[in-house]
């Protein structure tokens, strides 16, 4: 059985499918195809239900919840960071409800925690191509910029200036952790083989994280550039015990996240609904 799954070129995607994409564990009857685009590429996909497994935006699951379910491992949850806010000239926070930012998507978890950081005000966006806007920002282009993925750890090597941590700002806020992406599986894929597919890619993180300098060195290739030293407190960032089990904590983190925003309506609470899987069967 094939198993189409999309997820973001980016270390900490490559370093969890690591044991999968490199045929390292035993998946049995199931073949898993592989395709790499960007988040907000994948969560416009979605909606049309284009692969059995994709990454996704926490921000945009209640716009497909009708075609898939929450996994409960593959989360990536910031612990106190998360995507940052950053501009050229130094800023305070509050001249962000004035500024043009950057962002690298409208259904993006990073724009929606921008939104819940700003609120009741709403930013002036534009929506760009999450690895060009250090440089646009840079530029003159727009006055911040919303970096996720590496740019978390690169700005300063640019010379920018940091504004807002969203990540830290939502722990403090709530004491949890920020979700922003999940791994989710189509609905209509036959129940024993949904568990079967969740029960593997919780394997293939776990392998990683047991052999963690041969999948950090699969996941240099998807770095960008990133030294290894810097690649790997990228992978420990957004790939742990959250990552491994969604766990209570998760589940909490992500509702609370929706509820907060306009793109959850209390008519929809059903819509987190996350697979049980019970890896001894």
């Amino acid at each position: 059985m094939k198993i189409t799954l999309a997820h973001s070129p980016d270390a900490d995607d490559a370093f969890m499918f690591y044991a999968l994409a490199e045929g390292l564990i035993d998946t049995g009857r199931y073949s898993f195809e592989h395709t790499l685009s960007d988040i907000q590429t994948l969560n416009d996909d979605a909606t049309r239900g284009i692969f059995d497994v994709t990454a996704l935006s926490v921000a945009a699951y209640p716009r497909v919840a009708d075609k898939y379910q929450i996994l409960p491992c593959g989360a990536s949850m910031g612990d106190g960071y998360g995507p940052i806010v950053v501009s050229r000239e130094p800023l305070a926070s509050d001249d962000l409800v004035r500024a043009t930012i950057a962002i690298p998507g409208l259904q993006t978890s990073a724009y929606l925690a921008l939104r819940l950081y700003l609120h009741p005000y709403e930013p002036a966006v534009h929506a760009v191509k999450f690895d060009e806007i250090e440089a646009r920002v840079l530029a003159g282009e727009y006055d911040a910029g919303l970096l996720i993925h590496e740019g978390q750890l690169t700005y300063r090597d640019e010379e920018l200036k940091l504004v807002a941590d969203l990540g830290a700002w939502w722990k403090d806020e709530t004491g949890l952790p920020l979700p922003l992406g999940i791994n989710v599986i189509k609905r209509d894929i036959p129940e024993d083989a949904k568990h079967d597919v969740a029960r593997l890619l919780k394997k293939s993180i776990a392998y990683a994280l047991t052999n963690q300098h041969d999948a950090l060195e699969y996941a240099l290739s998807f770095a960008r550039g990133l030294p290894a030293t810097k690649a790997q407190e990228f992978v420990n960032m957004y790939v742990n015990d959250l990552t491994l089990n969604l766990s209570e904590t998760g589940l909490q983190a992500i509702g609370l996240f929706l509820e907060r925003s306009d793109v959850w309506k209390p008519t929809q609470n059903k819509a987190i609904d996350v697979l049980s899987v019970d890896d001894n069967d």
